[in-house]
């Protein structure tokens, strides 16, 4: 697939799940066993936070092999991230990397309320390095995915054939996402 028919692949996923009630993606055992003898060939890599209410798999409606999901609280973007982020795009093939931030984030809340403690502080620090002075929780929480995007961008977009990088906000309400 091309990377614009990956896009679009993803974002009709999402238009499905929104009234879906269950995942129609392949977990098959035939699935299971094919990716286990011949490998996974993903197309998107989701750098996704580690919020339970965020599953990249059902908010696209994928199957067992399909997205190289990478979360992390906050969807904040480190050299471990980047290692995982090269790994699916030089090793893998993966020619998407979707940001995928999202409402109601508890990183992004505590770096608004100041929070942040011990290891949490090497999330919070990175999300306030994102959003700058911004105070509005959603505002706020775009500024973190388009950072880290650009984070991404930034780091692999010198190559000769570049991954699409894309930030993008999921609404934990409504299940839609938004492309930033």
């Amino acid at each position: 697939m091309t990377k614009p028919e990956i896009i679009e692949k993803l974002k009709d996923g999402n238009k499905r799940y929104l009234a879906a009630e269950t995942n129609g993606g392949d977990i098959s055992p035939a699935k299971r066993n094919d990716t286990a003898k011949n490998g996974q060939r993903p197309y998107a890599v989701v750098v996704a936070c580690s919020d339970s209410r965020v599953v990249p798999e059902d908010i696209f409606l994928t199957g067992i092999g399909e997205l190289f999901v990478i979360r992390v609280a906050g969807n904040v973007i480190t050299d471990t991230q980047l290692g995982s982020i090269e790994y699916a795009c030089d090793h893998l093939k993966c020619p998407v990397v979707i940001v995928l931030g999202h409402t109601g984030c508890g990183a992004v809340g505590a770096a608004l309320s100041g929070d942040g403690e011990k290891h949490v502080i090497s999330i919070t620090d990175f999300i306030h390095r994102a959003i700058g002075n911004e105070r509005d929780y959603d505002r706020a929480c775009c500024l973190n995915a388009i950072a880290g995007a650009d984070m991404v961008r930034n780091a692999f977009g010198n190559g000769d054939d570049p991954p699409e990088v894309l930030p993008a906000i999921y609404d934990i309400k409504t299940g839609e996402v938004r492309w930033l």
